[in-house]
């Protein structure tokens, strides 16, 4: 059963129901914000503090989404984009578009202009619904993607190479289009990476989605009267596949547009959220405002938040004992996951095993796992090896890549790059990643794009970009900086001259120093990890 059908039942059994509210809090506070760098982005001053959707309007705005698309031949198989921040928009434009029978190629909305032209160009692109906050990033770019036919512009004073998505979808017909869809038929792509540089079209089908309604929807026991808050870039697998948990159900759910700890605890209380999906920094932003007492906990209705659970990123211990300090009625869990395998849940910690925090979990729910060795054969329990997942989420390929899709799937198993270990009792430990790739506050960073990126300044010889851990974010990236023989730099300048790059890739620490090299030209990274990561850190502060 496609996804979108379950769209259409809830719309006429919950009609008038809420589905989805949206809050910007920032203009309740009536203050000019700049987002840090893990928030969404400066709010539109447009827009209200709040505003919700019921089922019924949920899915009469994809249905005009949907007929909007056909009427400029959009028709099955295409690709078309988003590239939005979290609104109330968001959700009914992906729906919209897989009721076509197209793809929804939804847009990480950190990625430059050459990126963006990158992925639209990739996934053959014909159609892009944008905001207003990335029309300067592709009008530098409109006039170099020939296959982008059409660019539906979303919000007021439509940009001159774009046409209005408010004004022409209103006046479409509200009817659901007759598309006939499978489980069978492709879905999304999504945008993942390596240490390459640029990054992969990951393609799923329907049965991927409703996988993972499924799965997550096991794990977490939504129920109707259950709001789950959502935080995370709706782009990311992350979000959006923990909410199909309450679609499948008809549950409603709160896009909160901030990451303030007093937002956060203000929005469940007001909206009496009862599931909470957390990256660690924020996790850790809120114990901290609660140990210096920015937020006094009995300010807020929070007696019927029943879960909370972290994902995208290896979560420490000690984080999980605290918190559980001043929520210890709550249940915690946590996922790991891959956008390859429709993003959290192939395995899971399961909220019972609060006893085994450290560890990611079992297989979830429909999934198998296997650690094998450099064969791909299994390896003995409690040996290490590379991490594989088999399951009904597993993506049908990298889109227009066979050799890389080959190097990953293999018999239905797919080999994710991460090194782990099964312990007596059948739990998964991550120990690395085979690959390079820093995760930090759950957000990729790809030291190659910052190598390069660096490499053109005058002065620098050599650069190595490397992870160093950190309390808060779990990984910080780090430069190593050999300068050319009578060259001199310093720190400030490397710092001004990484102002053009998103704020989020930029090195949080700079070392000069040379970069070591294997006989074969490759840079010896597990060296300088040695060497840098035993250095005293301070928790990196994100720059506001």
């Amino acid at each position: 059963m496609p996804i979108t059908e379950i769209l259409s039942h809830n719309a006429e059994m919950f009609g008038q129901d809420i589905s989805l509210i949206e809050i910007n809090p920032g203009l309740q506070e009536k203050s000019n914000i700049t987002w840090r760098e893990y928030e969404l982005i400066e709010t539109n001053p447009a827009k209200e503090y709040r505003q919700e959707m019921t089922w019924r309007e949920f899915d009469d705005k994809a249905n005009r989404v949907a007929n909007l698309l056909l009427s400029r031949n959009i028709k099955k198989g295409d690709k078309v984009s988003i590239l939005l921040m979290n609104c109330l928009e968001w959700l009914p434009i992906y729906f919209g578009i897989l009721k076509t029978g197209a793809i929804a190629v939804p847009l990480n909305f950190r990625y430059t202009a050459e990126e963006i032209k990158y992925c639209l160009k990739l996934s053959e692109t014909k159609a892009l619904i944008f905001g207003p906050e990335f029309i300067g990033r592709l009008e530098t770019i409109c006039e170099l993607i020939p296959n982008v036919k059409t660019l539906f512009f979303t919000g007021e004073n439509c940009p001159f190479f774009a046409e209005s998505y408010d004004r022409l979808a209103k006046n479409c017909s509200s009817e659901a289009p007759h598309i006939k869809l499978t489980d069978e038929d492709d879905s999304a792509i999504y945008f993942s990476s390596g240490t390459t540089g640029f990054p992969k079209a990951i393609l799923h089908t329907h049965g991927s989605l409703m996988s993972a309604c499924y799965t997550e929807n096991k794990h977490h026991g939504q129920k109707r009267e259950d709001n789950f808050l959502c935080i995370p870039p709706l782009y990311h697998t992350g979000a959006k596949m923990h909410w199909f948990g309450s679609l499948l159900v008809g549950s409603k759910a709160v896009l909160l547009r901030g990451v303030k700890p007093e937002w956060i605890l203000k929005a469940v209380s007001e909206e009496k959220a009862t599931i909470v999906w957390l990256l660690v920094p924020w996790a850790q932003d809120i114990l901290d405002a609660i140990e210096r007492g920015d937020v006094k906990l009995e300010d807020y209705e929070l007696a019927q938040w029943r879960l909370m659970h972290i994902g995208a990123q290896p979560v420490p211990p000690s984080l999980i004992h605290r918190w559980k300090k001043y929520f210890p009625e709550h249940l915690y869990d946590t996922n790991y996951g891959l956008s390859e395998s429709i993003g959290p849940g192939c395995v899971h910690l399961g909220t019972e095993n609060i006893h085994k925090v450290g560890a990611i979990g079992k297989p979830g729910f429909n999934w198998e796992i296997m650690i094998t060795d450099e064969s791909g054969c299994p390896v003995t329990q409690g040996m290490v090896g590379e991490l594989a997942v088999k399951g009904p989420g597993v993506m049908k390929c990298y889109y227009n890549d066979p050799e890389a899709t080959a190097a990953v799937l293999k018999d239905g198993w797919l080999f994710t790059g991460d090194v782990a270990r099964m312990d007596e009792d059948g739990f998964i430990y991550l120990v690395d990643r085979k690959k390079d790739v820093i995760i930090s506050g759950g957000e990729n960073l790809y030291p190659v794009q910052i190598e390069d990126f660096l490499r053109r300044h005058e002065t620098i010889k050599d650069v190595a970009v490397i992870g160093l851990p950190d309390q808060r974010l779990g990984e910080i990236a780090a430069a190593i900086i050999e300068l050319k023989p009578g060259y001199k730099c310093t720190e400030e300048e490397i710092r001004a001259f990484c102002s053009s790059m998103p704020r989020y890739k930029r090195p949080r620490r700079i070392f000069f120093d040379e970069v070591p090299r294997n006989p074969t030209g490759k840079i010896e990274k597990p060296r300088l990890r040695d060497k840098y990561c035993g250095t005293s850190l301070v928790s990196a502060q994100i720059e506001s």
